[in-house]
C-alpha cells in the first residue's frame, strides 16, 4: 500500500504522522529516506509525539540510537545509519535485537542495513517538492482496517 501526503505547513506533519501511524498499525519497523535537511528527524518527532513518548526527540547522529519512553513500558528505538560505513556497524550494537524486541525502531538512512530489516518494514519517503514537503508511505502488506 502507498500513501502519498503533502505537507505545506510544518503544523501538518501531526496529521502525517497520525495516518502513518493508523494505516500500518501492526507494523513496528518503519525507514525514514530523503535528502539531507528533508525532515525525516522532524517527522520522527510528529511521529512519536503521536506514539505518545513524553520524551524530547533528537537525532541520533552520533550515538546512532536514542530511546523514547512511551507510556505502556514500551518504547521506541530511533536510528541514524548516516556515518555508518558498513552494516556490521549496526549488528555492533545489537540491531538484530532492537527489531526482534517488538518496540518501535524508527530508521534513518537505512540503505546500509536494508539487507537486515523484517520484510513488513513501512517506508518513508521524503522530498521536497515547490513549496511542500512529500511524504511517501510504502508498506509491505495491507494495513488493518482504520
Amino acid at each position: 500500500m502507498k500513501i502519498t501526503f503533502d505537507c505545506y505547513h510544518p503544523e501538518e506533519l501531526e496529521e502525517a504522522a497520525e495516518i502513518l501511524i493508523n494505516f500500518f498499525r501492526t507494523a513496528r519497523v518503519f525507514t525514514f529516506s530523503g535528502d539531507l535537511g528533508a525532515g525525516k528527524t522532524t517527522f520522527i518527532k510528529a511521529v512519536c509525539h503521536e506514539l505518545g513518548s513524553p520524551d524530547p526527540v533528537s537525532s541520533p547522529t552520533y550515538s546512532l540510537v536514542n530511546e523514547y519512553r512511551l507510556d505502556d513500558d514500551k518504547k521506541i528505538y530511533h536510528f541514524d545509519f548516516y556515518r555508518i560505513t558498513d552494516p556490521s556497524e549496526a549488528l555492533d550494537i545489537g540491531f538484530e535485537e532492537y527489531l526482534e524486541s517488538g518496540n518501535y525502531c524508527l530508521i534513518e538512512w537505512p540503505k546500509l542495513i536494508s539487507d537486515l530489516l523484517p520484510p513488513d518494514t513501512v517506508n518513508v519517503q521524503i522530498r521536497e517538492k515547490e513549496s511542500a514537503r512529500q511524504i511517501i508511505m510504502t508498506g509491505t502488506k495491507e494495513p488493518l482496517a482504520v
